[in-house]
């Protein structure tokens, strides 16, 4: 096993190159727009509507799971390309059930918003 030292500069390293990531993902993803322009608006009626701490908290668990969901599913799609520029079932099966855990998490925060927001604004 290969134990190098810590290293602060490396560190700081992997946050760029991270940072790049949501970066080139915001540039290049029409969804991964779609879901800032989302994440925009439930901070806004959040902050309108006054929700709690706890409210909040679930609210930015959910936010991140939909955006890592996304991010997720534009790895396996790029991935999935590369591997096969042709027409396959297999890729397409892949693609299809990476695309579809998007879809599982994007309706989990709209019926978690719902659930948190209709009583706030009932």
């Amino acid at each position: 096993m290969d134990r190098q030292k810590f290293s602060v500069r490396k560190r700081i390293k992997s946050f760029q190159y991270a940072f790049s990531g949501i970066g080139q993902f915001l540039q290049s993803e029409h969804n991964g727009r779609i879901h800032l322009v989302a994440t925009i608006l439930v901070i806004a009626i959040a902050l309108l509507l006054k929700v709690s701490f706890v409210e909040a908290t679930v609210l930015t668990i959910t936010v991140g799971f939909v955006w890592m969901a996304e991010m997720f599913n534009t790895c396996v799609e790029k991935t999935m390309d590369l591997i096969s520029s042709e027409q396959r079932k297999e890729i397409k099966f892949i693609k299809d059930v990476a695309a579809g855990a998007v879809l599982v998490a994007a309706i989990s925060a709209l019926l978690i918003g719902l659930f948190i927001f209709i009583p706030k604004i009932v």
